[in-house]
């Protein structure tokens, strides 16, 4: 009698977990959050000098802590569920979080602005100060256009005049094989190829100066601007070199210092 009870007990108690967990397969779950540091290798261009790239906190607690300091109006309403069961949290009246402390914000400086600029250069032209971090375009009477731009980090610092040889959109990106060499000595391990798009180090658009490897391009990593990260290039964020391209011919000169 006794051995009949406790089997009769074990089976309730394996039917209530058995509906419990068979309730818990129909629940929403919250978002898988992948870490945007997937493409950390390559985001930089490569390493920048004490320059990292921040990512958002995959702890599901953290990030909605997070979320509570930049909207408090969201609250967290717990429902437990079954004998075995985690309980849920949904979150109310949930505005789309802003993350300024995590991903930075770009020095009000180093948006384009139009300047006063003394220079014998032509108007039309470009010229940059790589050790202010600014580019400028040349216009009539003093004036010129400035954008903040990423440049060189050290040891990749170079000066120089050239002329813009070719523009492209969404340009592709083939590393350089002295560049490949390079990272994976470090242990980043970069594509032979990478198509033009979003994720491209090479953002939106690029001039090609001269015969160098060197262009001016936009990024994927905004938050670089008005840092020296890259490998000679000089960078500026995608909004701004759209503007810049649009604004600048093949055969544009260009004046690096």
């Amino acid at each position: 009698m006794m051995k009949h009870a406790i089997l009769c007990a074990a089976g309730a108690l394996s039917l209530v977990a058995s509906t419990a967990f068979a309730d818990d397969r129909y629940q929403s779950r919250p978002p898988v959050i992948v870490s945007p540091d997937l493409t950390a290798p390559w985001v930089m261009q490569l390493g920048g000098n004490g320059v990292q790239p921040v990512v958002y906190p995959v702890r599901p607690m953290a990030r909605r802590a997070a979320e509570q300091q930049v909207n408090p109006q969201v609250r967290q309403v717990v429902q437990p569920r079954g004998l075995f069961s985690r309980p849920v949290v949904q979150q109310v009246a949930m505005a789309r979080p802003q993350y300024p402390a995590i991903r930075g914000q770009i020095d009000p400086q180093f948006l384009p602005q139009v300047v006063d600029y003394q220079t014998k250069e032509k108007p039309g032209s470009i010229v940059i100060d790589t050790n202010n971090r600014f580019l400028y375009l040349v216009m009539e009477d003093g004036k010129a256009r400035r954008y903040g731009v990423g440049v060189g980090k050290p040891g990749f610092e170079w000066a120089g005049a050239h002329t813009v040889t070719r523009k492209q959109e969404w340009p592709d990106w083939n590393p350089p094989s002295e560049m490949v060499a390079r990272e994976a000595a470090k242990g980043h391990y970069l594509p032979a190829h990478m198509e033009g798009g979003e994720g491209n180090p090479l953002g939106a658009r690029a001039m090609y100066l001269g015969s160098t490897l060197y262009r001016i391009h936009g990024t994927n990593a905004p938050w670089t601007i008005g840092n020296a990260v890259s490998s000679g290039c000089i960078r500026l964020r995608n909004e701004d070199v759209i503007d810049l391209y649009n604004r600048v011919k093949v055969g544009t000169r260009v004046i690096v210092m």
